[in-house]
């Protein structure tokens, strides 16, 4: 007889949880790479990005304690970090003085999003936990 309710099917599932918001991550960037929006804009403001931010605030408490509440907590992290510095980077090229400088933040979050997108994925499919400040 097969239980599949037990522990080890709950942690699965959280498992499945934290893929699938890599996955509706890499999706949002991956869009934003091929379509016609900026990759920031794409994973800040698509509907796979936001529906990935609230899978990780609605299961963060079925996570705590476990070595996927840092998976969860990076996750949150890159979303939000991502849009502090697409703010000041908008902000920098509005105020025109720091134009350049705005578009050097643009980019550096980009890129940092695609790295923490890929790194903590990469992370994950091996059992790993991430790196908490």
């Amino acid at each position: 007889m097969n239980n599949d309710s037990g522990p080890g099917a709950a942690m699965g599932n959280l498992v499945t949880y934290a893929h699938l918001v890599y996955a509706l991550h890499a999706f949002a960037v991956l869009t934003g790479v091929v379509g016609a929006a900026s990759v920031l804009g794409s994973f800040l403001a698509s509907l796979p990005s936001i529906v990935a931010v609230l899978i990780n605030y609605l299961k963060r408490s079925d996570v705590r304690g476990t070595w996927l509440d840092s998976h969860f907590s990076w996750q949150i992290r890159t979303f939000w970090y991502a849009l502090l510095w697409s703010v000041v980077g908008v902000a920098l090229i509005v105020s025109v003085v720091g134009v350049l400088i705005g578009l050097a933040v643009l980019m550096v979050t980009t890129v940092w999003v695609a790295y923490r997108v890929v790194r903590g994925w990469w992370a994950l499919g091996q059992q790993r936990p991430m790196p908490t400040p």
